[in-house]
């Protein structure tokens, strides 16, 4: 019976454990050169999460603009850097966009990640 026990306890813990994130991956984009990436659709709110990279020393220079599909709408530029990194950003807009990518030297990763209400409260601007 103890066993039982022990099993009815792992299995709840691991339900609970499941349940607390609700992050959903919705697209992800990688590449080396400029290019538009794919359309994507999201409700706010969601983060990109971006990582740039160089190959031996080099300077990065990456420009990444959110455009809105079929409108052909250029809602902002979201990251612009010289200098390989990575951070995340939150968007409150939901629809279809595309992301506009300028790369010189550089190589990128993007990430479109779905966040509940709770999750986007979580997360704080960084203060300069």
């Amino acid at each position: 019976m103890s066993r039982l026990k022990r099993l009815a306890c792992c299995l709840a813990l691991c339900l609970v454990s499941s349940a607390g994130s609700a992050e959903e991956l919705v697209a992800e984009f990688r590449g080396a050169v400029s290019r538009n990436t794919t359309e994507f659709e999201v409700q706010g709110p969601w983060l990109l999460d971006w990582r740039i990279t160089t190959e031996g020393g080099r300077d990065a220079a990456v420009e990444v603009s959110l455009e809105r599909a079929g409108l052909g709408s250029h809602e902002g530029r979201v990251l612009t850097t010289k200098y390989p990194g990575n951070g995340v950003r939150l968007f409150e807009q939901s629809g279809r966009f595309y992301f506009r990518v300028d790369a010189s030297l550089s190589n990128w990763h993007l990430k479109v990640i779905q966040l509940t209400e709770e999750e986007a409260a979580r997360y704080t601007p960084k203060t300069r």
